[in-house]
């Protein structure tokens, strides 16, 4: 009978160090992180579609969750907006207008987390609004997106703040782009700062 209530006792004593540890690591940033973050930056399109378009604005609002020190899932809405540079156009001022939602994997290495380089990959689809008159070049599309990207966080208390690097690899040609050129394979790349809070 006592020595049951002695290992029950060291049962509840080794939970108790256990959720302590646990509650420690989370309140370092160590584990559970939820970020939420604000993204801006360049981009262009690559390829024969790049030598079409012009640098413009990114932009997107994204929830990372990172339940482990190595281990982070992204889900987020991404923008951008690239003018169309097409001498067959007359109408000054046709822009691609791009919208869309992704989700992304991420690696860390395990032992950084106030300074965390990362990689990732992931999924996206996105809606391509042409702006103004495409002179029958180019089209609305809804496009499928392979994002890869590259990039250095910093955390610090309740504040997170990075940067990286994301290029988004298209699936099947850019349809928005089908009658410009003959072969739209390609990607979108772009380049951003993100500032957020931590939860």
């Amino acid at each position: 009978m006592f020595s049951r209530g002695i290992q029950v006792g060291a049962l509840a004593l080794a939970i108790l160090a256990a959720g302590t540890a646990s509650a420690q690591e989370r309140k370092a940033g160590k584990r559970g992180d939820v970020n939420v973050f604000l993204k801006g930056g360049l981009g262009d399109y690559t390829g024969d579609l790049g030598d079409l378009t012009s640098t413009g604005p990114s932009w997107g609002l994204t929830l990372n969750v990172q339940p482990t020190t190595f281990l982070g899932f992204e889900l987020g809405y991404e923008g951008s907006q690239n003018g169309i540079n097409d001498v067959r156009i007359l109408d000054d001022g046709p822009s691609i207008v791009r919208q869309g939602g992704s989700a992304l994997v991420k690696l860390s290495p395990p032992m950084l987390t106030s300074v965390r380089p990362f990689v990732g990959a992931g999924f996206g689809l996105t809606y391509v609004d042409v702006r103004g008159t495409g002179g029958g070049f180019y089209d609305n599309d809804t496009m499928e997106e392979v994002p890869l990207a590259a990039g250095l966080e910093f955390n610090s208390g309740a504040l997170t703040a990075g940067l990286r690097a994301t290029y988004r690899l298209l699936i099947d040609d850019a349809g928005f782009a089908n009658g410009a050129v003959e072969d739209s394979d390609g990607g979108l790349f772009d380049a951003s700062v993100t500032l957020g809070a931590r939860f």
